[in-house]
């Protein structure tokens, strides 16, 4: 049997590309690695940022969308992403770091078992920074020396992603006897899974709550995609998720990597997608990002997608 080795990437909403790649660059120093369109509908941007190269696991992707409303927060929705820093040091420098740049956050506390600093981005998205205290983080990881943030306070990858449902128990099944994810903790309203045991890079806290479920808007998130090696693998799963009773779109070749979607009982979206061929297959690592990357089906519509949307930098 197959194992998940962890997060691939958080796909999200956007009302506002530039302001949005202002704070994920200029503010959490990530690099956008990838500027393109949302494939489905390439009238959007879809922005990409992460790591050196968008390591499968570094990836925080949105999609913008300028009539998008706002978010009503609630249940069956995917409501904080984790990311992992170096240190509880780094943790007390992204602290001073917000309140000089007037980012919405609370004191350094816990999360998970973990130092942690909650914030929002300008639209409201939950996010936690996590102490990944020396923990081994994946060898494909590579950071981005061009970054404003200093090396030993830079932002890692993605860590713990948590997801609020109605039923905890329908979500855990998934987890462990689907996916094969570790339950580490279990209470009546709260439960923690890994891909990997110890590992923060494919954690998933589940929280049980009741109510009306979230209406997505700007700020919110759309779907968790979870990682896998190759071609063979995503083969597997999507076999597993069908044998389990839920619909899968089927293979989808995205260009970058190839992945299949599903929703499962509560209705979170997931996407398993594969790590290759990654955001070099049009681009040098020294490019990466600063150009309008189409996929090969797109090539030919370039002049009408780039007469629609409007220039970021």
């Amino acid at each position: 049997m197959y194992t998940i080795p962890g997060h691939h990437h958080v796909s999200m909403l956007t009302k506002h590309a530039p302001s949005n790649n202002q704070f994920y660059q200029n503010v959490l120093g990530l690099r956008r690695v990838k500027k393109t369109v949302n494939q489905d509908d390439p009238s959007m941007y879809h922005l990409f940022y992460g790591d050196l190269t968008g390591s499968a696991g570094t990836e925080l992707s949105f999609f913008e969308m300028p009539m998008v409303g706002k978010t009503v927060r609630g249940t069956n929705a995917i409501t904080r992403i984790g990311l992992l820093v170096p240190s509880l040091e780094s943790l007390t420098f992204w602290k001073k770091r917000f309140e000089q740049l007037n980012v919405h956050h609370g004191e350094i506390t816990k999360y998970a078992g973990r130092d942690a600093l909650h914030f929002e981005d300008p639209e409201g998205l939950r996010m936690i920074l996590i102490n990944n205290n020396g923990e081994g983080v994946p060898s494909s990881w590579a950071p981005w020396d061009e970054s404003v943030v200093e090396e030993k306070h830079r932002i890692l990858g993605i860590g713990t992603v948590e997801i609020t449902v109605r039923s905890l128990d329908k979500i855990a099944s998934l987890l462990t006897d689907t996916f094969g994810y570790t339950e580490v903790s279990r209470s009546e309203q709260e439960a923690i899974y890994q891909s990997i045991p110890g590992k923060s890079f494919g954690e998933i806290v589940i929280k049980q709550e009741e109510g009306t479920p979230e209406k997505p808007g700007r700020g919110s998130v759309h779907h968790l995609a979870i990682r896998v090696n190759n071609d063979e693998e995503l083969q597997y799963w999507d076999d597993a998720v069908r044998k389990r009773g839920f619909r899968s779109t089927g293979v989808i070749d995205r260009f970058y990597f190839k992945s299949l979607y599903f929703r499962e009982s509560n209705g979170i979206l997931f996407e398993i997608a594969t790590d290759g061929p990654g955001f070099t297959a049009d681009s040098t690592v020294e490019e990466l990002g600063k150009a309008l990357d189409l996929p090969p089906f797109l090539e030919g519509r370039r002049a009408e997608i780039e007469e629609k949307l409007t220039p970021i930098d």
